[in-house]
């Protein structure tokens, strides 16, 4: 006891049914268009309103389109589903940020970036991968539809309080080896229910070292180890982050924010349900093999055995068989975005190993900024012309090829090198094949057309 998760989760207790689940207080409610009409249709159909409607913030992504988002969605469910979340939000008084806003984006990227993540918090979405915003010290985790409806009729949702575990990092991350790397190599140790039933603390001097950027791709794949989410203590990096967004503290408020939120961390003397340490050293750029994100190998290892019937069909779907080498096998699309790899730093990752070289010509690849702010950031910092000189074209903010909802679909057979969160069978399109990796092993595999190790072109 006497976790981080604790404090968090039992200050939002409102109350407690024994043997049961705890009706727990939500600070903030995120809605996409994919999994919040139904919840809005029941609010209706009760004939409810949302009950605090300042601490819901709404925006499409899912089906939106990355490029003419200037003109009508072609596909008429993608158009349906923008067009409903855009009426529900107005017609329940709730922030809606739509296509071509400025603060428009994946919502797992501008959450943090508007400075609506904030430590402390309880954070909820109808998606997997709200666990991203645990990166600023929040609680934070996907729920079902009904829920959603639950927390905007009351801004509280019945939840069993999940185990708390702690995954310890130690050490320094060899050059060329990202949190995507450790996120990955996590989940290829621990296999993706290892940490099914808990809430995961990281923690441990290699987690210190992280960027916020950094940290918010590990946060976001805690869920693909069957976690319930993830989250990280606050720091002097994570108050330097979210200093002056719009949306955080100012003046005496933000002061007096920094002084609660440096009391956010576990004691000395906290007890876990679950505790597990590994070692920085032993990671190196990672790749996955198979089709689910648990199925990863460093790049220069090969293809492992199979240890069952599930193993066996992945490896069949993939095109795979144990024992091939990763290295140099041919790459068809490259995707760099998703609220994993959608930020500032993993392009200016790519654009590293890009420079001064040349997207290969079979290579179809899709640059996918997570949010118009971070569009904007590639212009000011002139990426945009690393890239388009290295032959890349940006695209327009969304969730683009990480789940096929939209017009940016891996055609059946061709395999994908991708920065997105799952490579599940037909993730990115009905029959691609998908290998996760972070930015810099996307960015070799982009320029030279196959699964490359980014440290051969940086010179690592």
């Amino acid at each position: 006891m006497n976790t981080l998760f604790d404090k968090i989760w039992d200050k939002h207790v409102v109350s407690h049914v024994d043997d049961g689940p705890d009706m727990l207080y939500i600070d903030r409610l995120y809605a996409h268009e994919v999994t919040s009409p139904q919840a809005f249709e029941g609010l209706r159909q009760r004939g409810l309103q949302c009950f605090r409607p300042e601490r819901i913030f709404c925006m499409p992504d899912h089906n939106t389109p990355t490029h003419d988002q200037d003109k009508p969605i072609a596909d008429p469910v993608s158009k349906k589903q923008v067009d409903t979340l855009a009426r529900n939000a107005a017609d329940f008084g709730v922030t809606h940020w739509g296509m071509l806003h400025p603060n428009n984006g994946i919502i797992h990227v501008v959450g943090p970036e508007q400075g609506l993540s904030l430590p402390g918090m309880t954070i909820v979405c109808g998606d997997s991968h709200t666990s991203t915003h645990g990166a600023v010290g929040a609680v934070a985790f996907g729920i079902g539809t009904s829920e959603v409806e639950m927390v905007m009729a009351s801004q509280c949702i019945l939840q069993a309080k999940p185990k708390s575990m702690r995954i310890n990092v130690e050490g320094e991350l060899k050059p060329g080896v990202t949190a995507k790397d450790v996120a990955l190599y996590l989940m290829s140790q621990l296999t993706t229910s290892g940490a099914t039933g808990y809430f995961v603390e990281y923690a441990g001097s290699t987690v210190r070292s992280l960027s916020m950027e950094g940290r918010l791709t590990l946060c976001n794949l805690s869920i693909e180890m069957g976690a319930r989410g993830g989250f990280i203590a606050p720091d002097e990096k994570t108050f330097a982050y979210l200093k002056g967004r719009p949306y955080a503290p100012t003046g005496q408020a933000w002061d007096e924010a920094v002084a609660a939120w440096s009391e956010l961390r576990s004691g000395d003397d906290a007890v876990f349900d679950k505790e597990v340490t590994f070692q920085a050293a032993d990671i190196e750029p990672m790749i996955t093999y198979g089709t689910n994100p648990g199925m990863g190998v460093g790049i220069t290892q090969c293809i492992p055995a199979p240890q069952n019937a599930s193993d066996e069909k992945a490896l069949r779907y993939m095109q795979f068989a144990a024992g091939e080498a990763m290295l140099g096998k041919p790459v068809d699309y490259v995707f760099l975005g998703a609220c994993t790899n959608g930020r500032i730093e993993d392009f200016r990752a790519f654009a590293s190993v890009v420079r001064g070289r040349h997207k290969h010509p079979s290579v179809t690849a899709w640059l996918v900024p997570g949010s118009w702010h971070v569009l904007q950031q590639i212009k000011d910092e002139g990426i945009d012309q690393v890239l388009q000189e290295a032959g890349f074209a940006l695209r327009q903010p969304g969730c683009s090829a990480c789940l096929a909802m939209n017009d940016d679909k891996v055609p059946a057979g061709k395999l994908a090198v991708s920065t997105s969160n799952r490579n599940f069978e037909g993730r990115q399109g009905p029959g691609s094949r998908t290998c996760l990796a972070s930015p810099l092993t996307a960015a070799a595999a982009a320029v030279t057309g196959c699964i490359t190790d980014p440290r051969e072109l940086l010179g690592l």
